[in-house]
């Protein structure tokens, strides 16, 4: 019979973890609780309700209003949490390395209408040729990137999950906010978090999908962030005026009218050749570079527009992928890109990795499972999730890297190429 001896480093990684955030709450036995009940997240066998875990633990027969207690009287502080979690993180990115972030909207399915945030969304799982409706609330997720290996794989860390609820939604103690609002105060939050732990001149790269290519987003963008997103291939888009030569009246903000992204990726000139490797397979690309171009609204925001495409064959053909970013100066004056073009295409394939973080929050996770009426418990109880998830896989990184894991008790099957969220769950139990 094989045995397989127990990790005992992953479980010593998790109480660092847990013990380097003593400090976000000032008494003993709240953060006793706060303990017990992370590890309760992991024994769980069925939803992930306070219930459920209560009796995980044992502890039904005993007063439930302590537990409650943490999520409706606020005494865990997420805040303070969130600033611990993002600090751990630097300990793995180097100061002179860019930390890279993504945000993105997510919503959870609600069973009532009377809990906080809850309204009728667009719901996910319905065809795109006849949508369908249901009750959810809407958040904004901003995570980090983790340094990625030579085989490209990375990992998405939740660093913040904010509320990002719709006007007609079910709100007592919470604002409305839209899904770019939501971003760009992750992206404000995570640029001044760098500058406290003394880190204010490394590069701070934001990517996002279509959805977050709006005007409002690229107007308000915080110094020293910069941001690459999706666009739409049929983006207006205008040079960068000429120098006025003694013309009377207000100088021109905008210059000509520059081809669209369905126009460029039309002509056949001025392609360049790239190879990446992303998750463990290599991609041939082919990239062409425009700008500095300006978008109407924003005159004071150069950018840059970067239209890839790769290899298309009989079966498989996809139309070429618009990116925007950021332009900054250089030395001598001139608009540049931000980092390398290898770096930015790389991070850009790289933010699926947030979607796959929701996969498993909401799947395996039990995400948005605790149906708290309280006010205050609908939104805490859903970003302590996220915050539990997040602990997790930074032990699971410390102990194992991105893609080692420990042996698969079977003769029929070697392993993933990179560890899951189950295969962490198994080797905590």
């Amino acid at each position: 019979m094989t045995t397989i001896p127990q990790n005992t480093t992953l479980l010593k990684e998790l109480v660092a973890l847990l013990e380097a955030h003593r400090r976000v709450t000032r008494q003993q036995r709240v953060f006793a609780r706060i303990v017990t009940l992370v590890l309760a997240e992991v024994l769980v066998l069925t939803r992930h309700t306070v219930t459920q875990l209560l009796i995980t633990l044992g502890l039904t027969q005993r007063d439930w209003s302590p537990w409650y207690r943490l999520f409706s009287q606020g005494r865990f502080d997420i805040e303070h949490a969130n600033r611990v979690l993002l600090a751990e993180t630097l300990h793995h990115v180097d100061s002179n390395a860019v930390y890279v972030i993504a945000g993105d909207s997510v919503q959870t399915a609600r069973s009532s209408s009377r809990i906080e945030g809850t309204g009728w969304l667009i719901h996910p799982q319905t065809p795109p040729f006849r949508p369908g409706i249901h009750t959810g609330q809407r958040w904004g997720h901003g995570c980090c990137l983790l340094p990625a290996e030579a085989n490209g794989y990375s990992r998405a860390v939740p660093l913040r999950w904010l509320p990002a609820f719709t006007e007609g939604a079910q709100r007592q103690v919470t604002d409305a906010c839209r899904e770019w609002e939501a971003t760009l105060e992750f992206a404000s939050w995570v640029r001044a978090q760098l500058d406290h732990h003394g880190r204010q001149h490394q590069p701070l790269l934001l990517l996002t999908d279509g959805g977050y290519d709006t005007l409002p987003l690229w107007q308000a963008l915080p110094d020293r962030v910069i941001l690459l997103t999706r666009s739409a291939k049929n983006r207006v888009l205008h040079h960068l005026p000429a120098a006025s030569s003694g013309e009377r009246g207000r100088p021109r903000r905008y210059g000509e009218r520059a081809p669209t992204p369905q126009e460029v990726w039309r002509s056949r000139a001025g392609w360049q050749s790239i190879t990446l490797t992303v998750r463990g397979r290599t991609r041939h690309l082919q990239v062409k570079v425009s700008g500095p171009l300006l978008r109407r609204g924003a005159p004071h925001r150069p950018l840059f527009l970067l239209v890839v495409r790769g290899k298309s064959n009989a079966r498989v053909r996809r139309d070429p992928l618009p990116f925007l970013v950021n332009a900054v100066q250089d030395a001598h004056g001139q608009w540049v890109l931000p980092l390398p073009l290898d770096t930015l295409l790389f991070w850009a394939w790289q933010r699926w990795e947030i979607e796959v973080c929701h996969r498993e929050l909401k799947s395996n996770f039990g995400l948005g499972d605790k149906q708290c009426f309280n006010p205050r418990a609908a939104v805490l109880s859903v970003q302590w999730s996220a915050w539990v998830y997040a602990l997790l896989l930074l032990a699971a990184y410390r102990t194992w890297g991105l893609c080692g894991a420990p042996p698969v008790p079977t003769r029929w099957w070697r392993g993933a190429p990179r560890w899951s969220l189950n295969t962490l769950r198994r080797a905590l139990r």
